[in-house]
Protein backbone atom coordinates (compact mmCIF):
# COMPACT_ATOMS: atom_id res chain seq x y z
CA UNK A 1 0.00 0.00 0.00
CA UNK A 2 3.02 2.45 0.83
CA UNK A 3 4.59 1.56 -2.20
CA UNK A 4 1.26 2.18 -4.61
CA UNK A 5 1.06 5.82 -2.13
CA UNK A 6 4.68 6.38 -3.44
CA UNK A 7 4.41 5.87 -6.87
CA UNK A 8 1.05 7.92 -7.02
CA UNK A 9 3.25 10.66 -5.48
CA UNK A 10 6.02 10.31 -7.91
CA UNK A 11 3.53 10.66 -11.06
CA UNK A 12 1.76 13.99 -9.89
CA UNK A 13 5.51 15.19 -9.16
CA UNK A 14 6.62 14.70 -12.85
CA UNK A 15 3.26 16.20 -14.01
CA UNK A 16 3.70 19.13 -12.34
CA UNK A 17 7.35 19.42 -13.47
CA UNK A 18 6.52 19.18 -17.42
CA UNK A 19 3.28 21.58 -16.61
CA UNK A 20 5.96 24.31 -14.84
CA UNK A 21 8.17 23.99 -17.62
CA UNK A 22 5.54 24.41 -20.45
CA UNK A 23 4.30 27.54 -18.60
CA UNK A 24 8.06 29.32 -18.79
CA UNK A 25 8.63 28.13 -22.04
CA UNK A 26 5.13 29.95 -22.89
CA UNK A 27 6.13 33.33 -20.97
CA UNK A 28 9.66 32.79 -22.89
CA UNK A 29 7.85 33.37 -25.97
CA UNK A 30 5.57 36.14 -25.08
CA UNK A 31 8.35 38.17 -23.48
CA UNK A 32 10.69 37.71 -26.77
CA UNK A 33 7.32 39.28 -28.69
CA UNK A 34 8.15 42.44 -26.78
CA UNK A 35 10.79 44.86 -28.48
CA UNK A 36 14.34 44.93 -26.84
CA UNK A 37 15.68 48.26 -25.38
CA UNK A 38 16.44 51.33 -27.86
CA UNK A 39 19.71 51.21 -26.32
CA UNK A 40 20.33 47.04 -26.80
CA UNK A 41 19.23 47.64 -30.66
CA UNK A 42 21.64 50.26 -30.82
CA UNK A 43 24.14 48.02 -29.08
CA UNK A 44 23.24 45.16 -31.60
CA UNK A 45 23.87 47.82 -34.74
CA UNK A 46 27.10 48.74 -33.55
CA UNK A 47 28.65 45.11 -32.65
CA UNK A 48 27.15 43.84 -36.53
CA UNK A 49 29.50 46.18 -38.46
CA UNK A 50 31.45 44.40 -41.64
CA UNK A 51 34.37 41.93 -41.16
CA UNK A 52 37.97 43.09 -42.02
CA UNK A 53 37.19 40.98 -45.35
CA UNK A 54 34.19 42.70 -45.66
CA UNK A 55 35.42 46.53 -45.05
CA UNK A 56 38.34 45.20 -48.08
CA UNK A 57 35.83 44.45 -50.79
CA UNK A 58 33.73 48.06 -50.40
CA UNK A 59 35.36 50.68 -52.66
CA UNK A 60 36.34 53.83 -51.74
CA UNK A 61 33.06 56.08 -51.81
CA UNK A 62 34.10 60.16 -53.05
CA UNK A 63 31.71 62.45 -53.67
CA UNK A 64 33.18 65.28 -56.26
CA UNK A 65 31.68 68.81 -56.74
CA UNK A 66 33.10 71.43 -59.47
CA UNK A 67 32.20 75.16 -59.77
CA UNK A 68 34.02 77.21 -62.58
CA UNK A 69 32.88 80.65 -64.07
CA UNK A 70 34.83 82.21 -67.04
CA UNK A 71 34.23 85.01 -69.49
CA UNK A 72 34.26 84.21 -72.96
CA UNK A 73 33.76 86.03 -76.20
CA UNK A 74 31.20 83.99 -77.76
CA UNK A 75 28.53 82.43 -75.48
CA UNK A 76 26.80 79.99 -78.03
CA UNK A 77 30.33 78.25 -79.49
CA UNK A 78 31.03 78.06 -75.48
CA UNK A 79 27.65 76.54 -75.01
CA UNK A 80 28.07 74.00 -77.79
CA UNK A 81 31.42 73.14 -76.62
CA UNK A 82 30.23 72.37 -73.39
CA UNK A 83 27.17 70.02 -74.96
CA UNK A 84 30.12 67.97 -77.03
CA UNK A 85 31.97 67.33 -73.64
CA UNK A 86 29.01 66.19 -71.97
CA UNK A 87 28.12 64.03 -74.39
CA UNK A 88 31.40 62.76 -74.88
CA UNK A 89 31.85 62.28 -70.87
CA UNK A 90 28.29 61.00 -71.07
CA UNK A 91 27.17 63.21 -68.63
CA UNK A 92 23.43 64.96 -68.83
CA UNK A 93 22.23 68.63 -68.29
CA UNK A 94 20.43 68.96 -65.14
CA UNK A 95 19.79 72.64 -65.29
CA UNK A 96 20.49 75.27 -68.21
CA UNK A 97 19.68 78.93 -66.81
CA UNK A 98 20.75 82.69 -68.64
CA UNK A 99 20.28 86.23 -67.55
CA UNK A 100 21.78 89.37 -68.01
CA UNK A 101 23.01 92.04 -65.61
CA UNK A 102 24.03 95.50 -65.62
CA UNK A 103 27.24 94.86 -67.30
CA UNK A 104 27.02 91.00 -68.97
CA UNK A 105 25.00 88.51 -70.69
CA UNK A 106 25.97 85.11 -68.53
CA UNK A 107 24.66 81.60 -68.61
CA UNK A 108 24.89 78.88 -65.88
CA UNK A 109 24.45 75.26 -66.74
CA UNK A 110 24.20 72.20 -64.11
CA UNK A 111 26.13 69.27 -65.68
CA UNK A 112 25.82 65.66 -63.74
CA UNK A 113 29.00 63.54 -64.93
CA UNK A 114 29.91 60.05 -64.30
CA UNK A 115 32.77 60.47 -61.64
CA UNK A 116 34.99 58.83 -63.46
CA UNK A 117 34.93 61.31 -65.99
CA UNK A 118 35.01 63.93 -64.05
CA UNK A 119 38.55 65.25 -64.82
CA UNK A 120 38.30 64.58 -68.62
CA UNK A 121 35.63 66.49 -68.75
CA UNK A 122 36.74 69.72 -66.92
CA UNK A 123 39.62 69.64 -69.28
CA UNK A 124 37.23 69.33 -72.88
CA UNK A 125 35.27 71.86 -71.68
CA UNK A 126 37.62 74.14 -70.32
CA UNK A 127 40.06 74.16 -73.76
CA UNK A 128 40.44 77.90 -74.94
CA UNK A 129 39.68 79.81 -71.45
CA UNK A 130 42.29 82.01 -70.45
CA UNK A 131 41.92 82.49 -67.16
CA UNK A 132 39.15 81.35 -64.63
CA UNK A 133 37.20 83.84 -62.22
CA UNK A 134 36.47 81.29 -60.25
CA UNK A 135 37.18 77.50 -60.07
CA UNK A 136 36.41 75.40 -57.14
CA UNK A 137 36.86 71.40 -56.80
CA UNK A 138 35.86 68.99 -54.18
CA UNK A 139 36.37 65.80 -52.78
CA UNK A 140 34.60 64.18 -49.64
CA UNK A 141 35.39 60.99 -48.71
CA UNK A 142 32.14 59.42 -47.30
CA UNK A 143 33.37 55.99 -47.16
CA UNK A 144 33.02 55.55 -43.10
CA UNK A 145 29.83 57.05 -43.26
CA UNK A 146 28.49 54.39 -46.10
CA UNK A 147 29.77 51.40 -44.47
CA UNK A 148 28.08 52.35 -41.21
CA UNK A 149 24.75 53.20 -42.36
CA UNK A 150 24.65 49.59 -44.33
CA UNK A 151 26.22 48.12 -41.21
CA UNK A 152 23.02 49.52 -39.18
CA UNK A 153 20.51 48.60 -42.10
CA UNK A 154 21.53 45.20 -42.13
CA UNK A 155 21.11 44.75 -38.33
CA UNK A 156 17.58 46.44 -38.74
CA UNK A 157 16.86 43.78 -41.55
CA UNK A 158 18.04 40.84 -39.00
CA UNK A 159 16.32 42.29 -36.12
CA UNK A 160 13.00 42.42 -39.13
CA UNK A 161 13.61 38.77 -39.68
CA UNK A 162 13.66 37.93 -36.14
CA UNK A 163 9.83 39.45 -35.50
CA UNK A 164 8.56 38.03 -38.40
CA UNK A 165 9.64 34.56 -36.87
CA UNK A 166 7.81 35.43 -33.97
CA UNK A 167 4.76 36.75 -35.59
CA UNK A 168 4.60 33.54 -37.45
CA UNK A 169 4.31 31.83 -34.02
CA UNK A 170 2.19 33.84 -32.27
CA UNK A 171 -1.38 32.56 -31.18
CA UNK A 172 -2.90 35.60 -29.00
CA UNK A 173 -4.48 38.39 -31.10
CA UNK A 174 -2.29 41.23 -28.64
CA UNK A 175 0.90 39.47 -29.16
CA UNK A 176 -0.05 39.85 -33.28
CA UNK A 177 -0.37 43.55 -32.87
CA UNK A 178 2.46 44.23 -30.63
CA UNK A 179 4.94 42.57 -32.96
CA UNK A 180 3.23 44.16 -36.17
CA UNK A 181 3.51 47.35 -34.24
CA UNK A 182 7.18 46.91 -33.98
CA UNK A 183 7.50 45.96 -37.62
CA UNK A 184 6.12 48.67 -38.49
CA UNK A 185 8.70 51.16 -36.96
CA UNK A 186 11.56 48.87 -38.17
CA UNK A 187 10.47 48.93 -42.03
CA UNK A 188 10.40 52.82 -41.73
CA UNK A 189 13.80 53.02 -40.21
CA UNK A 190 14.93 50.62 -43.16
CA UNK A 191 13.28 52.64 -45.74
CA UNK A 192 15.07 55.85 -44.05
CA UNK A 193 18.42 54.05 -44.57
CA UNK A 194 17.85 52.42 -47.57
CA UNK A 195 16.99 55.87 -48.91
CA UNK A 196 20.05 57.45 -47.46
CA UNK A 197 22.00 54.79 -49.21
CA UNK A 198 20.60 55.53 -52.93
CA UNK A 199 21.27 59.08 -52.31
CA UNK A 200 24.81 58.66 -51.21
CA UNK A 201 25.29 56.37 -53.89
CA UNK A 202 23.63 58.87 -56.43
CA UNK A 203 26.36 61.55 -55.00
CA UNK A 204 29.47 59.60 -55.79
CA UNK A 205 28.64 58.08 -58.85
CA UNK A 206 27.98 61.02 -60.45
CA UNK A 207 29.80 64.60 -60.05
CA UNK A 208 28.09 67.91 -60.39
CA UNK A 209 30.03 70.47 -61.96
CA UNK A 210 28.30 74.04 -61.96
CA UNK A 211 29.24 76.25 -64.96
CA UNK A 212 28.99 79.67 -65.12
CA UNK A 213 30.19 81.84 -68.34
CA UNK A 214 30.09 85.47 -69.39
CA UNK A 215 30.00 88.00 -71.79
CA UNK A 216 30.70 91.58 -70.96
CA UNK A 217 28.46 93.56 -73.09
CA UNK A 218 30.93 96.60 -74.28
CA UNK A 219 28.51 99.12 -76.21
CA UNK A 220 26.88 99.46 -72.32
CA UNK A 221 30.51 100.89 -70.92
CA UNK A 222 30.65 104.24 -70.63
CA UNK A 223 34.77 104.15 -71.61
CA UNK A 224 33.71 103.05 -75.04
CA UNK A 225 31.29 105.79 -76.17
CA UNK A 226 33.55 108.81 -78.22
CA UNK A 227 33.13 112.62 -77.00
CA UNK A 228 30.72 112.95 -80.04
CA UNK A 229 28.40 110.09 -78.93
CA UNK A 230 28.12 111.51 -76.07
CA UNK A 231 27.07 115.28 -77.41
CA UNK A 232 24.37 113.68 -79.24
CA UNK A 233 23.20 111.87 -76.88
CA UNK A 234 22.99 115.14 -74.42
CA UNK A 235 21.35 116.95 -77.34
CA UNK A 236 18.22 114.17 -77.68
CA UNK A 237 18.14 114.10 -74.00
CA UNK A 238 17.32 117.84 -74.42
CA UNK A 239 14.73 117.12 -77.16
CA UNK A 240 13.19 114.88 -75.40
CA UNK A 241 12.85 116.76 -72.29
CA UNK A 242 11.40 119.85 -74.72
CA UNK A 243 8.78 117.55 -75.91
CA UNK A 244 8.09 116.04 -72.46
CA UNK A 245 7.41 119.78 -71.11
CA UNK A 246 5.25 121.08 -73.77
CA UNK A 247 3.06 117.33 -74.10
CA UNK A 248 2.91 118.30 -69.81
CA UNK A 249 1.58 121.74 -70.39
CA UNK A 250 -1.12 120.52 -72.86
CA UNK A 251 -2.12 118.23 -70.71
CA UNK A 252 -2.94 121.16 -68.09
CA UNK A 253 -4.04 123.98 -70.38
CA UNK A 254 -7.18 124.58 -68.29
CA UNK A 255 -5.69 124.89 -65.46
CA UNK A 256 -3.42 127.66 -67.42
CA UNK A 257 -5.98 129.02 -68.59
CA UNK A 258 -7.76 129.47 -64.99
CA UNK A 259 -5.13 130.99 -63.64
CA UNK A 260 -4.18 133.75 -66.59
CA UNK A 261 -7.83 134.87 -65.82
CA UNK A 262 -7.29 134.93 -62.43
CA UNK A 263 -4.10 136.90 -62.26
CA UNK A 264 -5.78 139.41 -65.14
CA UNK A 265 -8.71 139.82 -62.92
CA UNK A 266 -6.66 140.60 -59.33
CA UNK A 267 -4.83 142.90 -61.34
CA UNK A 268 -7.54 144.67 -62.93
CA UNK A 269 -8.35 145.55 -59.47
CA UNK A 270 -5.37 146.05 -57.98
CA UNK A 271 -5.04 148.81 -60.19
CA UNK A 272 -8.78 150.21 -59.40
CA UNK A 273 -7.91 150.51 -56.02
CA UNK A 274 -4.39 152.65 -56.47
CA UNK A 275 -6.73 154.92 -58.44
Amino acid sequence: MKSKLIITLLFFAVLSCKKAEAESSSDLAISMAKLPPKKEIAEVGSNSAFTNDEKKIIEQKIIRNGNLRFETDNLESTYEQIKTAVKKGKAFIQNDSEGKDYSSIYRRITVRIPSENFDSFIKDFSTGVAYFDNKEISSQDVTEEYIDIDARLKTKKKLENRYLELLAKATKMSEMLAIEAQLSAIREEIEAKEGQLRYMQNQVSLSTVTIEFYKTIAQESGVTISYGAKVWNAFKSGFYGISSFFLGLLEIWPFIIIAIALFYFIRKRFKKKNK
